[in-house]
């Protein structure tokens, strides 16, 4: 699961969207840290972290909402585990990003949450890792991302909305991290 996860990521996103690709490595690498709490669903959290941004892949993007078209892909296309589709679709408090886009309700009827600790794991190795791959904190992610987008644009205005709950979902993670 795992080598092919690597492999689509890689083609999709290593060419035209090299920062992407950086960044997906890195969110990948985070996740590999956590396998002692993830237990067996390690190597599932590595493989969506690692496809988690493939929805801005200009070869399979549709709606241009990343987390949405890269579900999308791996549950039409590629009939991937829908444990990972879920993932990729929620990463990182993407409903509230479907909201402000007007896609919440496709969101939410075509992919379901995933468990709420795993959830947690995605968007703690997200928001804890830079565009280019570089481990950073959650406050510092949440400000490059305002920065890179501006504070009143889409991505700027759903940032820091999720901004409380990406907090709290690192925070729960690291408190599993230093308990285990």
């Amino acid at each position: 699961m795992i080598v092919w996860a690597y492999e689509l990521a890689e083609s999709l996103l290593s060419d035209d969207l090299p920062r992407r690709w950086a960044h997906s490595k890195g969110v990948a690498g985070r996740a590999r840290a956590l396998a002692p709490i993830l237990g067996t669903d390690a190597e599932l959290l590595e493989a969506a972290a690692v496809l988690h941004d493939i929805g801005y892949s200009s070869r399979i993007s549709d709606t241009g909402f990343h987390p949405l078209d890269g579900a999308r892909f791996l549950r039409r296309v590629e009939r991937a585990d829908e444990r990972i589709v879920r993932l990729v679709a929620h990463h990182s408090c993407a409903l509230l990003e479907a909201e402000e886009r007007g896609l919440r309700q496709q969101l939410e009827t075509e992919f379901p949450l995933e468990q709420p600790h795993l959830v947690d794991a995605l968007i703690y190795c997200d928001m804890t890792t830079t565009p280019d791959g570089v481990l950073t904190t959650t406050p510092a992610r949440v400000a490059e991302i305002v920065s890179r987008y501006g504070p009143d644009s889409i991505v700027g205005r759903f940032i820091r909305r999720a901004e409380p709950e990406i907090h709290a979902a690192a925070e729960r993670v690291e408190h599993r991290l230093s308990a285990a």
